[in-house]
């Protein structure tokens, strides 16, 4: 499963502070022990400073990569013009979260990730629908998205479709809506990858976190294959690399023990 560190995120007090204070050292810090923790792809986001996101990002991705030899990024961010901004500086192959339907968004990122050749993070949502309450119409949603990447040259093996998980606090549906909906993709679409943040599942309710952990295992077994979380949170990663072996994605079971000689089971 491919793991995107979630914790480079100024939504998150402490990198707030930290890109606030152009805290590299903080920065790299948090990139190294997220990437000796597991993690595939580092996420950067700094959205919360909506005049200096474009100059922000392309720093964040800066260093970073210098702290992690050149190691991808998730480039996370909906404004154009700091998405732009930080692929231009980016080395390797980036990943760019998120593209959606709404044809605003749609039209103005699309370009980027066909001049940039990036991996490509589809929610599912769009401007008629928002974000859907049924699984049905979120793979209709994917679906045209999908066959529009596709059809400008993007790898279908680039494409990471987000079913968009909502609180089951607010409907007890919710989290079927969303695994139903990567079983669907991932039928239809065997190239394409289902991607998705867990935390949105257990809002509003206790024991946050054993809720987390118990609806990676549930969306594991629907086809997920990617997750942005917390790689330093040993738990869920160890449930990660079980997971993997139980569902037969990990032969010889290569990465559970290597992640066992590693500790990284050790919870």
């Amino acid at each position: 499963m491919l793991i995107v560190g979630e914790k480079i995120n100024t939504s998150r007090k402490e990198a707030r502070e930290a890109v606030e204070k152009r805290d590299a050292a903080f920065i790299r810090s948090l990139a190294r022990r997220q990437a000796e923790a597991g993690a595939h792809y580092i996420d950067v986001n700094c959205g919360t400073f909506l005049k200096e996101e474009p100059e922000l990002l392309s720093w964040l991705v800066q260093e970073v990569q210098q702290e992690l030899d050149n190691a991808p990024l998730c480039i996370d961010s909906p404004n154009p013009v700091a998405v732009e901004a930080a692929l231009k500086v980016h080395q390797g192959k980036a990943m760019l979260n998120s593209i959606s339907g709404e044809k605003e968004r749609y039209e103005a990122l699309l370009p980027l990730v066909v001049q940039y050749g990036c991996k490509v993070v589809v929610l599912c949502m769009d401007d008629q629908a928002g974000i859907p309450p049924d699984a049905a119409t979120r793979f209709k949603i994917a679906s045209r998205i999908i066959d529009g990447l596709t059809a400008k040259g993007v790898k279908v093996e680039d494409i990471y479709v987000d079913p968009l998980i909502q609180p089951i606090s607010v409907d007890t549906k919710n989290g079927l809506a969303a695994a139903e909906t990567i079983r669907m993709v991932k039928e239809s679409y065997p190239g394409v990858h289902a991607i998705c943040g867990l935390s949105n599942i257990s809002f509003g309710l206790p024991e946050r976190k054993l809720l987390n952990q118990a609806y990676l295992v549930v969306c594991a077994t629907y086809g997920l294959d990617a997750v942005i979380l917390d790689p330093e949170d040993k738990r869920i990663m160890a449930l990660v690399y079980a997971s993997e072996a139980l569902l037969n994605r990990d032969p010889y079971c290569g990465e559970y023990l290597k992640a066992y000689r590693k500790g990284f089971l050790k919870m």
